[in-house]
């Protein structure tokens, strides 16, 4: 005969499994189900941009996937960070994901004291879309034709080359911050609100050099007002067959990408993801997501949940390291 407290005890203890087992049931159900109502995207930036472009342009062929309609929702400001907040304070139920890039994953909770989210506990990784190098693009006038040139010249004029980028955290600032340390070089970054002012800064002559995306600066080189020198992805662009990459110019081991990916808040269940993640793979195969990529100058990254997961670690150790030594910060 059971004691009174090994009664009492019992009795929870059962209603407890029986939970369990109910919410776990109810999960797998949930999975199965998944979705039966439309899937809202988080944008952290401004409709017609390159996230909301890349947004609405995966959202169209989700919903053909996926049966339910695709609500792009931009929440722009602060650096995106506004956005994935907001993301990692829903429920894990795969309704609310983020589409997130290189500043909101990795480089503004670097720089920014408060974002109030945490970028790995956060979020749980479901697919990348596509990566975007950058090309180093000199004036004209500016007596070099290649990298080696470039840095022999920054080398024979320390402190009077000027590097111009989108704004003070931005991709083109840290990957011209790596460039610096890399070759021990010594640079004046100049920062402009955008990254179409970078580019007419360059084109102008008041910056010597700058790294930029390379569908807004190829039509400028290809009219001759700036001169690429290099690409900073890790192989030869079909658009630019004839400029080599960092790597192949005498840089070792430097690359650099911008990344766009999907992530859901963290707890969202594995089944879900895993859902998520074939339908955004399968998007971007199709020819037509293909064609528009490419004018966009991106290259699709066709990822596992896992891998876009690495991806994003081995992001974060790479511009840490960067921006702690560069002490980059931002208000």
């Amino acid at each position: 005969m059971k004691s009174g407290v090994t009664a009492v005890l019992a009795k929870p203890t059962l209603l407890c499994a029986i939970v369990a087992i109910a919410c776990a049931a109810g999960g797998i159900a949930s999975s199965q189900t998944f979705p039966n109502r439309p899937i809202r995207i988080v944008v952290g930036f401004a409709p017609a941009g390159p996230a909301d472009v890349m947004a609405r342009l995966i959202g169209q062929h989700l919903t053909s996937i996926l049966g339910q309609g695709i609500v792009i929702d931009n929440r722009p400001g602060a650096g995106g960070t506004i956005g994935a907040r907001a993301v990692a304070e829903s429920d894990p139920d795969g309704y609310t994901l983020l589409l997130g890039n290189t500043s909101t994953l990795v480089i503004s909770p670097l720089i920014y004291k408060n974002v109030n989210y945490d970028p790995v506990k956060g979020f749980a990784a479901i697919a990348a879309l596509g990566t975007t190098s950058n090309l180093l693009i000199v004036n004209p006038a500016l007596p070099v034709k290649s990298v080696q040139e470039l840095v022999a010249l920054a080398r024979a004029h320390p402190g009077k080359l000027n590097y111009a980028s989108a704004g003070i955290g931005t991709p083109p600032h840290l990957i011209g911050e790596m460039f610096k340390q890399r070759l021990n070089l010594d640079v004046v970054h100049v920062p402009y609100k955008g990254g179409g002012p970078s580019v007419a800064a360059t084109v102008a002559g008041e910056t010597q050099f700058s790294f930029e995306n390379p569908a807004s600066s190829l039509p400028l080189v290809e009219a001759g007002r700036v001169r690429a020198l290099a690409s900073t992805s890790d192989r030869r662009s079909s658009q630019m067959p004839d400029v080599p990459t960092m790597i192949e110019a005498g840089i070792a081991d430097f690359t650099s990408v911008s990344f766009t990916g999907v992530v859901a808040p963290a707890g969202t269940p594995g089944a879900i993801v895993d859902r998520l993640n074939a339908a955004i793979n399968a998007s971007l195969q199709s020819p037509e997501i293909a064609g528009t990529l490419v004018k966009l100058g991106v290259d699709a990254k066709i990822s596992s949940p896992q891998e876009f997961a690495a991806f994003l670690g081995a992001e974060r150790d790479k511009w840490a390291a960067v921006i702690k030594a560069a002490g980059v910060r931002a208000e």
